[in-house]
């Protein structure tokens, strides 16, 4: 079968969208069949973003390809009888973070119309795909909150898991992500600044711009934490991450209100780390079961904090949830052999 993989990107940024496509490409050559990636920059400026969503529906692949898959928006307003999508989010700021820090328009006149027009796109075309699949329940709930499109949780699995390993339980929770003000490593190290064990951070990852990572170094040293939080402001390589992992504590990943259960935390469940998290991270929370294979707290450094010190009070108790998050990945049955049979039906 020759499969189109369509998606949007932001040129010179990595991040979970760009691996979903790959990874999927390299399973579905696997499996024998002829496969083209294809992406399209996209920029979510509200000045021009009609006029790309506009170039997006003027390609037609209905010649090209025996099935289109689509990721990240707007990939799904391409052209073909048999679109598949395999959604990852919507234009967040005009969904679920409107009215937030995180809205790209103000709530006026003008913006609303803005923000309805995006609706009124993003229901047509998504309503001409064949089977819409999701990654996660909390993507689902929103599609079917704001749009009223009925959709399938298909949780993506990560590349090559078996490189994750455990070798024991140091002193540092890790969180690997890119650096972005969502994904809120200040809370956690504000949260570090709580604990009363001498328990440490390792932050590591890139954004698309360096101000943030700016912004927590002078958090850090504001609240006197030179010693325990250790930022790598750079995009490691697998195997570096590997062993970070392997040496951690737990992981730690808390992102407002993230699309699904973030690739950090499973990678975290392959290495046998329990994952720290709060209650509004999203997606998240369906992977991590509170006190079972990591915590889930509130959103607040006090709480985090605390957490953090039974993690390093409890290597017993750690280690067990540890253990419990690698049996949760393979309850959720989380495998690219599910994933392609799942797409290709």
């Amino acid at each position: 079968m020759k499969i189109a993989l369509c998606s949007s990107f932001v040129p010179f940024v990595d991040g979970g969208g760009r691996f979903i496509v790959e990874w999927l490409a390299r399973k579905l050559l696997e499996n024998g069949h002829e496969v083209e990636r294809i992406y399209l920059p996209f920029v979510e400026d509200p000045r021009v973003m009609f006029a790309q969503m506009a170039a997006y529906r003027l390609i037609d692949l209905t010649e090209s390809c025996d099935r289109l898959i689509a990721f990240r928006p707007p990939s799904y307003m391409l052209r073909h009888p048999c679109k598949i999508l395999w959604f990852i989010h919507h234009f967040r700021g005009y969904y679920d973070l409107w009215n937030t820090e995180y809205c790209p328009v103000p709530d006026s006149v003008t913006g609303r119309a803005i923000r309805d027009t995006v609706f009124a796109a993003d229901t047509a075309t998504l309503c001409e795909a064949r089977h819409i699949f999701t990654n996660s329940r909390t993507v689902s709930d929103r599609l079917r909150q704001f749009n009223g499109i009925d959709s399938e949780v298909l949780y993506p699995p990560l590349q090559y898991p078996e490189r994750f390993r455990s070798d024991g339980y140091g002193d540092e929770i890790v969180c690997v992500s890119r650096i972005e003000h969502h994904k809120r490593q200040h809370l956690l190290i504000e949260a570090l600044s709580h604990t009363q064990t001498p328990v440490k951070l390792r932050l590591c990852g890139i954004g698309t711009s360096g101000s943030y990572a700016s912004e927590l170094e002078a958090l850090t040293h504001r609240l006197g934490l030179q010693e325990r939080v250790i930022l790598e402001h750079r995009w490691i390589t697998e195997e570096e991450k590997a062993e970070r992992l392997a040496r951690a504590l737990a992981v730690a990943y808390a992102p407002l209100d993230e699309d699904s259960y973030g690739y950090p935390s499973l990678e975290g469940s392959h290495a046998w780390k329990a994952i720290l998290t709060t209650t509004d991270s999203g997606g998240v929370t369906e992977l991590v079961v509170d006190s079972v294979n990591g915590y889930v707290c509130a959103p607040h450094p006090q709480a985090l904090g605390e957490a953090m010190d039974r993690l390093f009070r409890d290597r017993s108790r750690t280690s067990a949830m540890g253990r419990a998050a690698y049996e949760r990945v393979l309850d959720l049955g989380i495998t690219w052999d599910n994933v392609v049979r799942k797409l290709l039906t």
